[in-house]
């Protein structure tokens, strides 16, 4: 392991969840319900846009091949249907790609699913024309071994979409406020560049606006998915609200924080 690559993992490490957080509570801070992830598909959907799907797309002319590594519902790859041949989907939930299948079953995309982490599975996993991955670069503590794999699965382009810092970042004020802890900065998108150079891969690196896309049915929904995120019991979901309110987020139109800069980051390169 390269030092980019140990650096990346050490960073990545320092966002473990104090134990006695933990252990207050009975669900998971790192497992989203599966219907945030398929109203995010099922938006992007209807509506694709941004650097990422534009990336992707481009490289599919003519139409090709497409594997999805972290899949989730499909909000990576389902907008690519009309360019894409087969779909290959790749995700450790399994309910996740039932919500995948069944909307690639109505667009009419062919579609074979795989279950489990990447690259434990990397070798169940075809090659394909593009490679599209978003928003799991900072659950990948062995990153350098995870990009590698997506470049030798990938005949024309891989397509990476992660935010400038963790994912959880945003909601580092909240801990600070009802938790008193203070939470880590990094990694950044820097640090995984970083790592992908120091394997031999040179990316394309363009920063975008974060599309504000309507994530969850109810300000309540927000609520509950930001607490168990927060490890926080449910007696106190109404101090939870006063405080979101109190970072900006409007109960009539519920979303994520985002990342600071409200930016999100498209890595990509051409295999050659």
């Amino acid at each position: 392991m390269g030092d980019a690559a140990l650096r990346w993992r050490e960073r990545l490490a320092t966002w473990a969840i104090p134990e006695h957080i933990t252990a207050a509570v009975t669900e998971s801070p790192w497992v989203m319900p599966t219907e945030v992830f398929a109203r995010r598909a099922d938006d992007y959907v209807a509506a694709p846009a941004g650097r990422s799907w534009e990336r992707a797309a481009q490289a599919l002319v003519p139409p090709g091949t497409v594997l999805d590594v972290g899949a989730g519902a499909g909000a990576a790859s389902l907008p690519l249907a009309p360019r894409a041949t087969d779909l290959i989907a790749v995700d450790s939930n399994a309910s996740m790609l039932d919500a995948l299948r069944e909307r690639a079953s109505r667009l009419g995309l062919t579609t074979r699913t795989i279950l489990g982490r990447w690259p434990d599975v990397a070798a169940d996993a075809p090659t394909a024309d593009v490679v599209v991955c978003h928003h799991v670069f900072y659950n990948a503590p062995d990153l350098d071994a995870f990009a590698a794999a997506l470049q030798e699965h990938a005949r024309r382009r891989v397509v990476v979409e992660l935010p400038v810092t963790h994912p959880m970042s945003p909601l580092n004020p909240l801990w600070k406020a009802l938790h008193g802890i203070d939470r880590p900065t990094e990694p950044t998108v820097s640090d995984a560049v970083a790592v992908l150079r120091e394997i031999g891969i040179a990316p394309h690196e363009e920063r975008w606006p974060r599309p504000r896309r309507p994530e969850y049915g109810s300000f309540d929904d927000l609520v509950a998915v930001t607490r168990t995120r927060l490890c926080l019991p449910p007696d106190r979901s109404g101090e939870l609200a006063q405080a979101l309110i109190g970072l900006g987020v409007d109960p009539a139109h519920p979303r994520d924080l985002g990342s600071p800069g409200d930016e999100l980051v498209t890595l990509w390169w051409d295999i050659r």
